[in-house]
């Protein structure tokens, strides 16, 4: 696979991202014709020729020693999920230097399944880099249940987001988690560019969405391991629920994602609500929870 249209687009962005004020360079007000840095001025800063800079911008990562992509990405000031995005833009475009990766996994080992069912007072679910839900246990289904009314399997938080109109009042932040959303697919993008079933989902989206079509062309990654979600639910009403995700090694490309509220907060106790209202009104994973 090509990867250098995506190459360059990358360290485009990222080039014009930086000032010379931010990379320590002297400006002596004179206007300047590009955003960001010049080539010349990331070759400097990144000890290598000008023409090799241009180089590796117009694509051509293959080669690249790992001691030229940390001074690259020293000199463009990229923070630890561009770093990794480089490197993988880098292993795609080599395949000498590509580690054979094991298959993605498809189905949730029975073990998983059972310590989901076993977080009975904590919403968890196990995703995929695409953002499918292979597995979610009933809290989290009854927690994230708008995202479950499109009978499709698996449900996918992605199209949503992006594509299901109660997603904007579901997601209180919905500005964020639309930016999060496409950055966390463009990470997986560079992890493994073969995925057909990411390029068609990225194709689908960028055809019938604007918003993802818009962000999409930022280049923008992130590294998803913590956070905060912020949740008008139809049941319980607003919850600010912190969140871990964590990587199954057992299963490559699965992660586990837990939330939980601090303790005698209004969430935590919404929480509660939402865990005894689930207990009596089983989740049909189809349908959002009513209030009975």
């Amino acid at each position: 696979m090509d990867n250098r249209d995506e190459i360059k687009a990358f360290l485009t962005s990222r080039r014009a991202k930086i000032t010379p004020e931010q990379a320590g360079l002297a400006h002596y007000g004179r206007a300047r014709r590009v955003p960001g840095l010049r080539r010349s001025e990331v070759a400097d800063l990144a000890g290598v020729s000008v023409e090799y800079y241009a180089q590796l911008e117009r694509g051509n990562l293959a080669g690249a020693s790992d001691s030229v992509l940390d001074a690259l990405s020293r000199a463009l000031h990229l923070d630890d999920a561009e770093r990794e995005h480089l490197l993988d833009l880098a292993r795609a475009a080599s395949p000498a230097r590509r580690p054979q990766a094991p298959p993605a996994a498809r189905q949730l080992r029975p073990s998983v399944a059972r310590i989901l069912d076993g977080m009975t007072e904590v919403p968890a679910y196990v995703r995929n880099g695409r953002l499918d839900v292979l597995a979610a246990n009933p809290l989290a289904r009854a927690l994230y249940a708008p995202a479950f009314t499109d009978p499709a399997r698996p449900a996918n938080f992605a199209r949503f987001t992006f594509l299901d109109p109660h997603a904007r009042v579901f997601l209180i932040d919905w500005q964020l988690a639309a930016d999060d959303t496409v950055a966390t697919l463009r990470t997986e993008a560079g992890r493994d560019p073969y995925d057909k079933a990411l390029t068609d989902l990225v194709g689908e989206l960028s055809t019938r969405s604007d918003d993802f079509r818009t962000r999409w062309a930022t280049h923008d990654v992130r590294l998803h391991r913590s956070g905060v979600k912020n949740i008008q639910h139809p049941v319980v009403g607003e919850l600010h629920l912190s969140y871990e995700a964590m990587d199954l090694p057992a299963d490559p490309g699965l992660s586990l994602i837990a939330f939980s509220a601090q303790a005698g907060s209004a969430s935590d106790d919404a929480l509660r609500v939402l865990s005894s209202w689930t207990a009596t009104h089983p989740v049909d994973t189809a349908a959002t929870p009513t209030p009975g």
